[in-house]
């Protein structure tokens, strides 16, 4: 990577990260906005998130994007939190500003929103199971309740994460929406319209698993897998095998990184640049 002497560099932290679309879909964007902006990978785990930390606040950071595992992990290393962010207890975007301070933001949720939205998929009065209450799951659960789902069942297999994200959501939403259920139970996807796979289990060295077992989908409901690398996971070819709609995490992918980039930048993002980056046109 070269960069001027003006240029300022954006890094996406987390593990893995060869599957990631996002360097070519921002990179292509800052060309087309006239930008000395550089996107690109940082693997990094908790064991070395402090180092890397460290490196962004000396370097030339616009920001920083973060993914699966750190989400979560992030929020200690931060100087503030955007309200949203707070709540959401999650962050997948670090403003550095002016003064050097990091400053956490969560666009996953407006950008599964925006996703849904464009796929026709009406979240209002809806009952929706959710496998994952991780970063992405916690997001994802947060969006569907500001957004109007009548009832989301979460589940995970970290013991007490989906209780825990269950109690904050029914707090957030001032009303009892949200429901915790044991690891393995799926008995409430009987009533739900859609199903949602925000575990990141399917993509990385989990290709071709599967969170949930295929007889448990019903025909007709429709199945959001937050990946996207591979575009067909296993958990999305169960539920197209049974007459289920699908559809993959491309378009929040693009739709969180748009609203990255009005925060590191101060400007709108050609979205048809992006989606012709990532194959979305």
């Amino acid at each position: 990577m070269t960069k001027s002497e003006n240029a300022r560099l954006v890094t996406l932290l987390g593990t893995p990260l060869s599957q990631s679309f996002a360097p070519k879909m921002h990179n292509a964007a800052y060309r087309a906005m006239g930008l000395d902006l550089h996107y690109f990978c940082t693997e990094t785990d908790e064991s070395s998130l402090a180092e890397t930390l460290h490196t962004i606040r000396r370097g030339d950071f616009a920001g920083f994007a973060v993914t699966k595992p750190l989400k979560v992990a992030i929020l200690p290393h931060l100087d503030a939190l955007a309200p949203l962010c707070r709540a959401i207890g999650a962050c997948n975007t670090v403003v550095k500003a002016a003064d050097g301070r990091l400053v956490g933001y969560n666009t996953d949720a407006v950008g599964f929103s925006r996703a849904l939205t464009e796929s026709g998929f009406d979240m209002r009065g809806a009952s929706i199971f959710c496998i994952g209450a991780g970063g992405a799951g916690r997001a994802i659960c947060f969006s569907l309740a500001a957004d109007g789902a009548a009832r989301i069942f979460v589940t995970d297999v970290v013991s007490g994460r989906a209780a825990a994200l269950a109690r904050e959501i029914n707090a957030y939403a001032s009303r009892d929406v949200a429901t915790a259920v044991e690891a393995g139970d799926f008995t409430a996807l009987e009533v739900c319209g859609a199903v949602i796979n925000a575990s990141g289990i399917g993509m990385g060295e989990t290709q071709g698993k599967s969170p949930l077992p295929s007889p448990k989908l019903l025909r007709g409901q429709f199945c959001f897998d937050a990946c996207y690398n591979p575009a067909h996971t296993r958990f999305l070819q169960d539920a197209a095998a049974v007459g289920c709609r699908t559809m993959n995490g491309l378009s929040m992918s693009l739709h969180q990184g748009a609203a990255q980039i009005n925060l590191w930048t101060g400007r709108e993002p050609p979205m048809d640049v992006m989606r012709r980056a990532i194959g979305l046109d």
